[in-house]
Order: structure tokens, then C-alpha cells, then sequence
């Protein structure tokens, strides 16, 4: 079990991290009140997981809790020494970052309810500078960009992981429409269809008759290779941008023989990568139709 929580000023950038974390394999749950906190808290540690799956949470309890209760830092305090392991990441901005970007977003803070954005965001600082003593990790965002923060995130939390980027594989037919959300198509139409050979037509691409018939023709094998090439070409630059996945399609006119068989084979190839891989087969279990 890991615990997380995650504080800090208004406007320094809470969501976005949250988002990142989200990424990184942390379940966020934002804006926990104090009264809940020690609670969630308690009822995290007592649960109990196979290594296998460990769990990551991530708590945010920020300004908005000093709206319900002055019990924040006494929580967070109860809660650290209690269990040491947990850490406290506190995210900040300097003032005029802060009054800048609630000028752009137009957003109200939580504690300008009759005060000034000014006076709220000088009050904010004095009222979370205990919990900012606390913190076992501190960003602060001033000068940077949402991928920095990305960065930042997984040199702290993930560290050894800066080039992390999961590869999703996916199957499809043509006549069922393009993946909405495919990166990089790979149509594998011009191999010969299965569907028109009787012992294979009942089959899939899962199936190993159906795959060395396909893999039997040498422009299968030339064009897996020509992808994994290009793979390796452009991944670093995938990761350069700050993508945490790219999803690559095959396709083939009903997604059940061709496309399935090369998502699998691609698979194989990158068995021995660094990144994760996973595989959907989005239409293998519709009927099998024929064409081209």
C-alpha cells in the first residue's frame, strides 16, 4: 500500500498533478475534508493486498478543507507521525504567479469570499505554511510547464521511470470504423484475407493456422519489421512531447483474421522492451465478413 497526499496553495497546480498521478497508477481522491482524512487514511492502511496488486492512493486536502474546519495541519500531523512511510507533497507559487494565473482563469479563490485576491492569497500562504513544514516533497511550479511538472512528478514518485510510456496494441476492422483514439493506423488489407479459405474462415488471427498462413507470405514479416523499426524511430520523440501512452492499430476489413494476427505477432517483438504493452481486439468478437 502507498500513500500519497498531496497540499498546497491555490493555483499552483494541484489538478494538473492529480491528473499526472492518475497516470503514473495513483487513485486521486480530491478535496477530502479534514474530519474524512485520518479516516481515509486508517481505512487504506487496514486493508490488505497481494504485492502483486499493490494499490497507490493519492489524497488532496488543500485550502478548500480550512473553508470547513481549522483541522487540517493537526490531521496531516496525526496522520505522518502515525505512519511515517506516507508522504506529504506540497505544491506552491510564488505571489505573482498566483495572482496571475487567477487572472487568466478568472477563477474566484476559496478563501476571497470577502477579502481581496491579494489579501486571499497572502492569508492562503500563512494559513498552510505548517503543512509546508511538514512536506516530505515541495514543487514549486513557478517557472513550470505542465510536462516539468510531469517530470518532476515521476523523478519523485516513480523514479527510474522518466522515459515511461505504455504501448496499447489494438485490432480492428475496417467496415466497424477507425479507433477514435489510435495514434498510429497500420492497414494490413494487402495481405491475402483468410476469410476466404474455408478451414481458416471459423478462425481468428488467435488461432496458429491462421497466423502462419499470414506470416507465411514474406511482405508480412518485411512490413512488422518496417513498424517495429519505425517504432523505435519515433518513440523517443513520443516521449520527448510528454505522452504517457501511444495506442497502435491494424486494421483489416472485419478485425478478426489479419489485424488480430498482427497485433499479436508485434506483441511478441516487443516482448523484450521496456514498456508496457497491452492489447485489445476490439472487433473479434463480431461476425467475420469478408472483402478485401
Amino acid at each position: 500500500m502507498e500513500i500519497l497526499i498531496v497540499t498546497g496553495l491555490s493555483g499552483s497546480g494541484k489538478s494538473t498533478a492529480a491528473k499526472y498521478l492518475e497516470d503514473l497508477g495513483y487513485f486521486c481522491i480530491d478535496n477530502v475534508p479534514p474530519s474524512l482524512l485520518e479516516l481515509f487514511v486508517n481505512s487504506l492502511s487496514e486493508s490488505h493486498y497481494e504485492e502483486r496488486d499493490k494499490q497507490r492512493f493519492c489524497l488532496i486536502s488543500d485550502a478548500r478543507s480550512l473553508l470547513l474546519s481549522d483541522e487540517l495541519s493537526p490531521k496531516i500531523a496525526s496522520i505522518l507521525h502515525q505512519y511515517p512511510q506516507i508522504r506529504l507533497l506540497y505544491l506552491e507559487a510564488q505571489p505573482e504567479i498566483l495572482l496571475s494565473r487567477y487572472k487568466q482563469t478568472r477563477r474566484n479563490h476559496p478563501l476571497a469570499q470577502s477579502s481581496n485576491l491579494t489579501s486571499a492569497l497572502s492569508r492562503e500562504r500563512e494559513l498552510m505554511a505548517p503543512l509546508r513544514e511538514m512536506a516530505t516533497d515541495i514543487i514549486d511550479t513557478s517557472l513550470l510547464s505542465g510536462l516539468d511538472l510531469r517530470d518532476q512528478l515521476i523523478h519523485s514518485f516513480q523514479p527510474g521511470q522518466e522515459d515511461f510510456i505504455s504501448l496499447y496494441l489494438e485490432s480492428f476492422g475496417y467496415k466497424y470504423g477507425l479507433p477514435s483514439d489510435a495514434d498510429i493506423v497500420c492497414d494490413v488489407r494487402f495481405i491475402a484475407n483468410p476469410f476466404y479459405i474455408p478451414e481458416l474462415k471459423p478462425l481468428t488471427g488467435l488461432d496458429q493456422a491462421v497466423s502462419d498462413y499470414i506470416f507465411s507470405f514474406p511482405e508480412s514479416q518485411d512490413f512488422l519489421d518496417r513498424q517495429l523499426e519505425n517504432l523505435r524511430l519515433i518513440l523517443p520523440f513520443f516521449k520527448r512531447e510528454g505522452r504517457m501512452r501511444l495506442n497502435i492499430a491494424f486494421g483489416c476489413t472485419g478485425g478478426h483474421h489479419r489485424s488480430v494476427a498482427f497485433v499479436e505477432a508485434f506483441k511478441d517483438r516487443l516482448a523484450n522492451s521496456a514498456y508496457p504493452v497491452f492489447v485489445e481486439h476490439r472487433d473479434i468478437h463480431k461476425q467475420a465478413t469478408g472483402g478485401i
